[in-house]
């Protein structure tokens, strides 16, 4: 019920191709990727993993291929689904050959390891052949070893683009996508504003190497979140280690913080204070754990106390608002009733549940 001002926001127009049957630019919206972390030729796991990343709302997923056994473990994981699947490639460019005609949807080479123009160039002709589209993903731990230490990172990290790019172009190809990542925040947002001066190739944003879902999650949501508000992006890899599932989770909690989706539970909650005489946390630990997977959207509000707790509660499509051991319910901004602070939970979430259907 919460207008997010999605409708006003501006997304910067790029070239738009498309990842099996996902597109990524045009103004399309911003798609959540991932990638696997188990080993690509234990084909019973990757599946397993890839499953879990559908579920959890994952629109593309990105596989590890660093011989030529993975390369038959694409082919056979390639059969047994459906989801977009993206070849990661490194130091070998013969891998990305080989993986665009194990049926990869879209392929991913390093400007800092792929090799020679001519390397690059064998591989462009071979995503020609197939329709498929090529990132050109530039991390700052990897640039091409000729790029001066001098330099600011942001523009190096543009130049080795900037390089890829025209050798791409050289040969006719253009269903092109670009990612510039580094571990922090600054230079990342850098890097891609640059590139969006200057470039109209859809941008796959992301923060490598963030580090564990905590930092990690803080790290990415300010350097996404900075150039999403900015209308810069067209899809996002929230990089954390562990299970790449929270990489999702986390990716499509940035989305809708930024107003960029719309479906799903979205659970606001007060901080409390001295004024709290009810068991907020609880209570919302508690909702927030039971509450039902949907496509719809819908805000939920658990507030504490009279300063904001009406107010916010009328915001939501369904809300609770503290006093001293009850609450206020509202539902679609209008006052519902009075519940017992005991009952708040199984009511909360029987009315959710009517929402829903």
């Amino acid at each position: 019920m919460l207008n997010s001002g999605q409708k006003n926001y501006r997304k910067r127009k790029t070239r738009r191709i498309t990842v099996r049957d996902v597109p990524i630019g045009d103004c399309s919206p911003v798609t959540v990727q991932s990638m696997l972390s188990v080993p690509t030729t234990d084909i019973d796991a990757a599946l397993k993993q890839i499953r879990e990343l559908q579920t959890a709302g994952c629109d593309i997923i990105r596989i590890a291929i660093p011989d030529s056994d993975s390369v038959e473990a694409f082919r056979r994981i390639r059969a047994e689904t459906d989801s977009p699947l993206v070849a990661d490639i490194h130091f070998d460019h013969r891998l990305a050959i080989e993986a665009a005609n194990a049926g990869a949807d879209k392929l991913r080479i390093n400007p800092g390891n792929i090799g020679s123009v001519g390397k690059v160039k064998e591989v462009a002709a071979a995503a020609k052949d197939l329709n498929i589209p090529i990132r050109i993903g530039v991390n700052a731990g990897s640039l091409p070893k000729d790029l001066s230490d001098n330099e600011p990172m942001a523009e190096k990290m543009l130049e080795a683009a900037s390089r890829e790019i025209d050798v791409l172009l050289e040969t006719g190809f253009e269903d092109i996508v670009v990612s510039l990542k580094a571990h922090h925040p600054v230079p990342t947002v850098e890097a891609n504003r640059l590139f969006s001066e200057r470039y109209g190739f859809p941008l796959h944003l992301g923060v490598t190497e963030a580090g564990l879902p905590g930092e990690g999650g803080i790290r990415s949501a300010v350097g996404i979140g900075t150039l999403l508000m900015e209308g810069i992006g067209d899809t996002i890899r929230v990089s954390l280690t562990g299970n790449p599932v929270r990489e999702v989770v986390v990716g499509r909690q940035i989305l809708r913080a930024c107003g960029l989706l719309e479906s799903g539970i979205e659970l606001v909650s007060c901080p409390t204070c001295g004024r709290c005489k009810v068991d907020v946390e609880k209570i919302a630990s508690e909702v927030l754990e039971r509450l039902p997977k949907t496509d719809k959207h819908l805000v939920v509000a658990i507030m504490g106390c009279e300063v904001n707790g009406p107010g916010e509660a009328k915001m939501a499509d369904i809300g609770i608002a503290g006093g001293d051991g009850f609450f206020l319910i509202f539902k679609k901004g209008e006052p519902f009733g009075k519940i017992a602070e005991a009952e708040a939970v199984e009511r909360l979430l029987k009315e959710i549940e009517g929402l829903i259907l």
